[in-house]
């Protein structure tokens, strides 16, 4: 498969929205619970700095099958080089080598914005993620045990970290 990785535009957005909305749906990669309104993803993605790109991948006739985004650590500016970032796969085209794309280009895209480390945070039962992470090249910081809930239940959040 073709796959083009270039620059979100908010002629996305609705897609990406629906590719997030999956993403919430499935449990797996974020404790968020209620599906995201495109003007809440649009806020989300169009209300962040120059620094924080969001980009996505697509087939060549269009389809779009994946995003990924740069997010804000910390606010405070000790923390300036540091970027957590979000990736989202089109549920029926996981485990395909889209994901492994899109942290390649935020890598690459996040040494261009002089960040010169990546972290995430993953429910600690998303062991795709967690694979796709040490493929990467991302090491294991540790767990924060109980530190949110869904669907009533605690669940544990593992981080890790990447130097740039």
């Amino acid at each position: 498969m073709e796959l083009l990785i270039e620059e979100f535009t908010p002629e996305h957005l609705k897609r990406v929205t629906a590719i997030y909305n999956e993403g919430i749906e499935d449990r797996q990669a974020t404790l968020e619970q209620a599906p995201k309104t495109v003007e809440e993803v649009e806020k989300w993605i169009l209300g962040k700095s120059p620094r924080h790109k969001t980009i996505i991948a697509k087939k060549e006739d269009g389809l779009l099958l994946g995003f990924a985004t740069l997010n804000v650590f910390n606010p405070r500016s000790c923390y300036d080089g540091v970027a957590d970032f979000s990736i989202y796969i089109k549920r029926s085209y996981r485990g395909q080598g889209i994901g492994r794309a899109l942290v390649r280009e935020l890598e690459k895209i996040a040494k261009e914005q002089n960040f010169y480390k990546l972290v995430l945070s993953t429910p600690d039962h998303n062991e795709t993620g967690k694979r796709l992470y040490q493929k990467a090249g991302f090491t294991l910081v540790g767990t924060y045990k109980n530190q949110g809930r869904i669907d009533g239940k605690w669940v544990d959040i593992t981080l890790m970290e990447k130097m740039l």
